[in-house]
């Protein structure tokens, strides 16, 4: 089923560098062509098959690290995505599927088939004209500085809805509904509920999280100030300068699907966030 596969690690662990080694021998034993993330190559002191990120056209991807690894990877790598096998070395790893010493027999499923796909929609964001990376997790618009109000209005399929004064103000997906949303307050939302939540930062009013419909078109028109930081997925950072920055954000027609074997949303939700101890 798979004839090339993708590696890529988080660069400050030596475990998950050892662990890239150890995998790229084992999947070229099987018969696969094996491509390195150029960065992961250069700590490993291989030379052969390496590929940047917005390279890396492959059957399917490896991630070795948490969330940010994901992130990272799904941010650069070309459209339409390959899946993902998200192996755990990060702090909590929502997003992985399986622990290190899993690896292997992980890999093992794949080759034969054993797994399911899940597929998770991403963000398309424009600003003033500009196409940014899709988002899997969510676009952050702020004034850039810590503790300078965002003056905005939001309008919902063109219709003015809200004015809004706050540091920030931030779009997820259900998949980033778990992860910075969650954190300032917003809902945890089910993957099967079709929508995403508009979030904001420190609000100065009392303004809550907002649920949209995922076929709606969501726009940030900003009165002040005239320059705003816009950060997709925590990894991709864009300045927004004009006398009214506006940026919109739709459903993406591409999407990002993980390789899943036994585990769900609710055990990943109980087990790695939300009610672990239980």
């Amino acid at each position: 089923m798979f004839k090339n596969v993708g590696l890529v690690a988080r660069f400050d662990r030596k475990k998950a560098i050892k662990l890239a080694e150890d995998l790229a021998k084992y999947l070229k034993a099987k018969g696969l062509e094996v491509y390195v993330e150029d960065t992961l190559a250069e700590k490993m002191g291989i030379k052969e098959k390496s590929a940047p990120l917005e390279k890396m056209k492959t059957d399917f991807i490896i991630t070795i690290g948490g969330d940010g690894t994901i992130l990272r990877t799904c941010v650069s790598i070309p459209k339409p995505e390959p899946p993902i096998l998200a192996i755990n070395m990060g702090v909590r790893g929502f997003l992985t599927e399986v622990e290190p010493k899993q690896a292997f027999a992980a890999v093992d499923k794949c080759l034969k088939g054993q797994f399911a796909i899940e597929k998770c929609m991403k963000l398309s964001i424009t600003a003033d004209g500009v196409k940014f990376p899709d988002a899997l997790n969510e676009v952050l618009i702020s004034a850039g500085e810590p503790a300078k109000l965002l003056y905005a209005r939001i309008l919902k399929d063109r219709e003015p809805i809200l004015d809004c004064q706050a540091d920030g103000l931030m779009v997820a997906t259900q998949t980033g509904s778990t992860g910075y949303s969650l954190s300032a307050g917003g809902p945890v939302l089910d993957p099967g509920v079709n929508a995403f939540v508009l979030t904001p930062i420190c609000a100065l009013s009392v303004f809550r999280s907002i649920v949209f419909p995922a076929d709606s078109s969501l726009t940030v028109k900003v009165t002040r100030p005239r320059r705003v930081l816009t950060v997709v997925d925590g990894h991709h950072r864009q300045l927004v300068s004009s006398k009214t920055p506006s940026l919109t954000v739709t459903r993406s027609k591409h999407e990002t699907s993980f390789i899943r074997f036994k585990e769900n949303f609710y055990n990943r939700l109980r087990s790695r966030l939300l009610f672990k101890g239980m």
